[in-house]
C-alpha cells in the first residue's frame, strides 16, 4: 500500500487525472484497450469532471465499469451510473456500447448475476481490471463492502448483491476477489470525517478498504490534509 498525501485537494484531483491516464495510456499501448471501473459518491466527481475537460485518451478504446452501484434507475440522482454519465462519460468519445453500467433497477441478485456475465464476457477469465477507482466511508466500507458483512467473505463471485445500513439499503458490488485482481487500485479519500478510516487502514487494522490488496498489482492512496489528519508525520 503506497499513501500520497496532498496539502490541497486540487493537487490531488491534479495528481488522479495523471495518474488514470497514464495508466489508461499503458493499457491501450500494450493490451489494445483500458478496463477501467468508476466509483460513486461525491468525491470522485472532481475527478470526471477534470478528465472530461483535459484528458488525453482515446477514449474509444475504453471499456467503463462500476465498482458498485444504488439498486436505483439510472435517471435517479443516487445513481452512480448517472453522476459519471454528467460528468463525465456525456462529455467525451467514448462508444456507447463500451459503457457497461450496472441495472441497478432490476431485482438485485438479478442485476448482479447479470453484470458478472457482462464482466466475464468483456474483461475475460481472468477478472483483470486495469484500474479501479474507490473511495472510503468513515466506517471503512469501500465500493459497497461494508465493515462485517458476509461478502467480505465471499471467494468465487465476482458480483453480489448486498443489505446494508445505508441509503438505499440495496448495492450491487465488486467483491474483494475481483478487486484484488486488478493491475491499479486508486483511492481517492477527503475529508475530516474519513480520517478515523484512513488511520485504520495504515495501522493494519482489518476494515474493508484495508483489505484490498492486489495479488499482482498496486494499491494507492492518494489522502487530502483532512483525512490524514490522524496520521503520524
Amino acid at each position: 500500500m503506497k499513501l500520497v498525501r496532498f496539502d490541497a485537494r486540487e493537487a490531488l484531483f491534479a495528481h488522479a487525472v495523471e495518474r488514470f491516464v497514464r495508466i489508461g495510456a499503458e493499457a491501450i499501448r500494450e493490451r489494445g484497450r483500458f478496463l477501467v471501473a468508476l466509483s460513486g459518491g461525491k468525491t470522485p466527481r472532481p475527478l470526471y469532471e477534470r478528465l472530461a475537460t483535459s484528458a488525453e485518451l482515446d477514449w474509444a478504446a475504453v471499456d467503463v465499469f462500476w465498482a458498485d452501484e444504488r439498486c436505483v434507475p439510472p435517471t435517479d440522482p443516487r445513481s452512480n451510473y448517472r453522476s459519471a454519465r454528467e460528468a463525465l462519460l456525456d462529455r467525451v468519445p467514448i462508444p456507447a456500447d463500451r459503457i457497461h453500467r450496472i441495472a441497478g433497477e432490476l431485482d438485485p441478485l438479478a442485476a448482479a448475476d447479470a453484470y458478472e456475465i457482462e464482466l466475464r464476457r468483456v474483461v475475460g477469465a481472468d477478472g483483470r481490471l486495469d484500474l479501479i477507482l474507490l473511495g472510503i466511508g468513515a466506517d471503512g466500507h469501500t465500493a459497497s463492502l461494508f465493515p462485517r458483512h458476509q461478502a467480505l467473505s465471499e471467494t468465487d463471485r465476482w458480483i453480489v448483491p448486498v443489505h446494508a445500513l445505508a441509503e438505499p439499503p440495496w448495492r450491487i458490488t465488486m467483491t474483494l476477489p475481483l478487486i484484488n485482481a486488478a493491475r491499479h487500485v486508486l483511492f481517492l479519500v477527503t475529508g475530516a470525517e474519513k480520517a478515523d478510516a484512513v488511520r485504520a487502514v495504515e495501522s493494519g487494522s482489518p476494515v474493508p478498504a484495508g483489505l484490498v490488496q492486489p495479488t499482482d498489482g498496486t494499491v494507492t492512496f492518494l489522502v487530502d490534509e483532512e483525512a490524514a489528519s490522524l496520521l503520524m508525520e
